[in-house]
């Protein structure tokens, strides 16, 4: 990256796989399967950070029993009082994971061992990893013109080309840190990206599969994340304005 003056960060491992959940009793086992099949295939050490976003299910129980019963799975727990949003979740955890590495694998099970598995094998080939999903794209009709739709006005707003926003990329975790957006919506992903690649960093895009959730419902199309992805839409053409009369070299 471009004027980035080196600094060093404390890790312990290759990675950490950050795993928020909400209402995910019978989608988060099956999620660490997926991150331990793909770690195992890749060869690279881990941590899985999962966050329990003040569920009103049965998936706080369900994980500590899994850590009860699985102590060989390194496994960091944090459970919220209260929601707090996943784009705040996301950058919060950055600062208590151990990993060179951080990328989200959502806990409704959205990202197959395979699509873990591509994206993993690729760190270290560039700063961020970026997944989409292409001819491999498997969801409902309806997400795939929204996730069109959305992707369309960022890179309108940004001046960026990128084939995807939402998917589960990997970041040198120093840049999470340091890049963070300021948003608790899902909008959160296609700031840091977009703040990332206007100070130069390197990233690579790689095609994976996707599944829909494997049971429950999102909360994407809340009131409260509507509003929180608007608000990021505006945070990225805001930034790319003063970018261009105060950054940008004439």
């Amino acid at each position: 990256m471009k004027n980035q003056q080196t600094v060093r960060i404390n890790t312990e491992c290759d990675i950490t796989f950050f795993v928020p959940c909400y209402n995910e009793e019978d989608n988060i086992i099956p999620t660490f399967e997926n991150i331990l099949g793909a770690v195992k295939e890749a060869d690279v050490s881990y941590e899985i950070l999962v966050v329990d976003d003040s569920s009103q299910d049965n998936t706080v129980r369900v994980l500590e029993n899994y850590i009860q019963t699985n102590p060989e799975v390194p496994v960091v727990f944090v459970k919220n009082q209260k929601n707090m949003g996943l784009g705040r979740n996301y950058v919060e955890g950055a600062y208590i994971s151990k990993g060179k590495y951080y990328m989200l694998v959502n806990g409704d099970t959205a990202e197959p061992q395979e699509a873990i598995t591509t994206i993993i094998k690729k760190l270290d080939q560039a700063d961020i990893i970026v997944p989409y999903f292409g001819r491999k794209d498997t969801r409902k009709i309806g997400r795939r013109i929204l996730s069109k739709i959305f992707t369309s006005l960022v890179n309108l707003l940004s001046g960026q080309s990128l084939r995807y926003y939402n998917g589960p990329v990997a970041h040198l975790k120093f840049n999470v840190m340091r890049w963070h957006a300021d948003t608790d919506g899902f909008g959160y992903q296609a700031e840091i990206l977009n703040r990332l690649l206007m100070e130069g960093a390197s990233y690579l895009e790689v095609e994976v599969p996707n599944i829909d959730r494997g049971s429950g419902v999102t909360s994407a199309f809340s009131l409260r994340n509507l509003l929180a992805v608007s608000h990021s839409l505006v945070q990225i053409f805001l930034r790319r304005v003063r970018w261009y009369f105060f950054y940008n070299p004439k």
